[in-house]
């Protein structure tokens, strides 16, 4: 595989990343400050945020990042997920863990996910196709009496593409992709108490561009896309108060994130690593050490 050491090292650094987030996730903490160290730690390992940190609390699933000045504090027992991800000249990782604030009652649903991303872990291999993965997913996640969050789901990887085009289902209710020897994939399995599915909901203060802009009639915005290019970013890491506009201005090129809502009002955890497929297994490459 090409560039195969900076995979690595991005793995490696999402996941030392994550863990120091986990380790700050207490109550009373700063939710920008975690995110904003979560970011230094990538940077100071060499690499740069794949996406902003992801900071989803109770029934969101995914696609929230605290905006410039945010206050909000965490509090005991709220279910956090946080999903980190880092990147070396575009080799890109994504990982993801679940923390119950200050509390433990909702144990069983965070080793729900938990448990569903080492069981897909255990098939995982470069000619599969993903149907076994799924079974797995679906097979932990409702042993310990939850629903998979079956519209969202896994994805592949490639160079500056966080979602490369295949998807890893975690319910048997979406079609199957075939996975190949030397594919990178994001697993991430999602478990709720809810109804196991998501809506949109608001705007979570995250964006990419989803293609270049016009060097000519769009230099601000295409400054910034020489920044970020098609990666997720965010309006904390925008210096310029003037493209704090920017989520609202009606370009076709621009995609904003919205925060992504258990439709049941369902508590949801989460679990992601990143995987490189080799023909007889997988090199989970988010692994601290």
């Amino acid at each position: 595989m090409e560039h195969l050491e900076k995979w690595r090292t991005a793995g490696a650094v999402g996941a030392k990343a994550l863990q120091l987030g986990a380790s700050l996730v207490r109550p009373g903490a700063s939710m920008l400050d975690v995110a904003e160290e979560v970011e230094a730690e990538i940077r100071r390992g060499g690499c740069l945020p794949s996406f902003p940190a992801n900071i989803s609390v109770d029934v969101e699933a995914a696609h929230f990042t605290p905006p410039p000045d945010y206050d909000r504090r965490f509090q005991e027992g709220e279910v956090v997920k946080l999903d980190v991800g880092a990147h070396l000249e575009g080799c890109i990782s994504d990982n993801a863990t679940t923390i119950e604030v200050g509390s433990a009652r909702r144990s069983t649903l965070l080793a729900a996910s938990r448990d569903a991303l080492d069981s897909a872990e255990r098939v995982l291999h470069g000619g599969l196709d993903t149907t076994e993965v799924t079974s797995v997913i679906e097979g932990a996640i409702q042993r310990r009496g939850f629903k998979p969050v079956t519209n969202l789901m896994g994805h592949t990887v490639e160079p500056y593409s966080l979602h490369a085009g295949k998807s890893v289902p975690n319910s048997s209710v979406v079609e199957p992709a075939y996975l190949e020897t030397g594919e990178v994939v994001a697993v991430e399995p999602f478990a709720t108490n809810g109804a196991g599915e998501i809506h949109n909901g608001p705007f979570g203060n995250i964006m990419r561009f989803r293609q270049e802009p016009d060097r000519e009639r769009e230099s601000d915005l295409h400054a910034l896309y020489s920044q970020f290019r098609t990666l997720p970013f965010c309006l904390r890491w925008v210096k310029d108060r003037e493209l704090h506009r920017l989520p609202f201005r009606k370009k076709p090129f621009i995609q904003s994130y919205p925060v992504f809502i258990e439709v049941g009002g369902g508590i949801v955890s989460q679990a992601e690593a990143t995987f490189l497929l080799t023909e007889d297994g997988a090199e989970r490459l988010t692994r601290v050490g």
